[in-house]
């Protein structure tokens, strides 16, 4: 599905507390398409950062929903995973200034 366009696969990178421990296990985060099968996100982290990644964990919670007074209304679909790369390799997340 996503051969042509593997940079529309993931989103953005997840900092969170915990998603920063994983980093000290070479392990990152991302929000990703959640149409997105493990393959694709594979595919697609190791061009866009030219690293080697050795397994990947994917999360798709159920939609959340929220109210604004009397209107309901449901957040909009995130799916996760979690990135392992093989040692040596690295993403920079945050740019030296």
């Amino acid at each position: 599905m996503f051969k042509e366009r593997l940079a529309d696969v993931i989103r953005r990178p997840l900092i969170t507390e915990k998603a920063t421990r994983g980093l000290d296990l070479n392990q990152y985060t991302f929000e990703v398409d959640p149409r997105a099968a493990k393959p694709d996100i594979k595919a697609a982290i190791e061009k866009m950062f030219d690293v080697k990644v050795i397994g990947i964990s994917t999360m798709n919670p159920p939609r959340r929903t929220r109210r604004v007074g009397r209107f309901a209304g449901k957040r909009s679909q995130v799916k996760k995973a979690i990135v392992r790369l093989a040692e040596g390799n690295t993403i920079q997340l945050f740019p030296e200034a």
